[in-house]
């Protein structure tokens, strides 16, 4: 028995989901969550096997959410279920830790698929998001710049577009201001941006930061 928990802010989508995954008689949903902070109680409780997670949600970031379940359980399969197409940056929370990345318009039987998937601790990657990744591994592909960041690079990223200041990050994150300032001049050097304002239209742009 694969036992799943349902990270979604809409009431509606974590009621289909239930539905049709509990017609799968290896499947069941043990717990649901509306936001980032719900989702870590269930991940400190040790209650699922395979943690379903919506990218998009008020509050915290399903990204952000993403980080620091990784931090608190590695080894927890996380499958991202995003309303946002894959191109937007699928590789770049497969990098994160994600153990798969589906958009919302995917078949239903394809969630149960990558669940069972996950579940055995194998990546559950679609073909389009293959095709991405052997893109970057050939160095070919218009990839967007976000991708070209390394993890620490793209959570320093997150943060400043969200308005957290370097003293604020370096007091978060353990590290100091100057190491802080050196990420955040690599990720404007990556990015070809130049201000913190252009690094949050850019998130708000592609989807990453509401």
């Amino acid at each position: 028995m694969i036992r799943v928990a349902i990270v979604d802010d809409h009431a509606v989508v974590r009621a289909g989901l239930r539905q049709f995954l509990s017609e799968n008689v290896d499947l069941r949903v043990v717990a649901e969550a509306s936001n980032g902070q719900e989702a870590l109680d269930i991940v400190r409780k040790e209650l699922c096997d395979v943690l379903l997670l919506d990218i998009s949600m008020p509050g915290q970031s399903g990204v952000d959410a993403l980080l620091a379940i990784k931090a608190r359980a590695p080894n927890l399969p996380v499958l991202i279920l995003s309303g946002f197409p894959e191109e937007h940056y699928a590789t770049a929370l497969l990098r994160q830790g994600a153990a798969g990345y589906l958009n919302k318009d995917c078949d239903p039987e394809e969630i149960v698929k990558a669940i069972r998937t996950v579940a055995l601790g194998r990546r559950y990657i679609t073909g389009a998001v293959a095709e991405r990744l052997a893109e970057g591994l050939a160095g070919g592909g218009d990839k967007p710049p976000h991708e070209a960041l390394s993890e620490r690079e793209f959570q320093v990223f997150l943060r400043l577009a969200k308005g957290e200041t370097i003293g604020q990050l370096a007091q978060s994150l353990s590290l100091s201001v100057k190491t802080v300032s050196t990420y955040r001049t690599r990720v404007m050097e990556k990015m070809a941006l130049s201000s913190n304002s252009d690094l949050t239209y850019y998130a708000m742009k592609n989807g990453l930061i509401q």
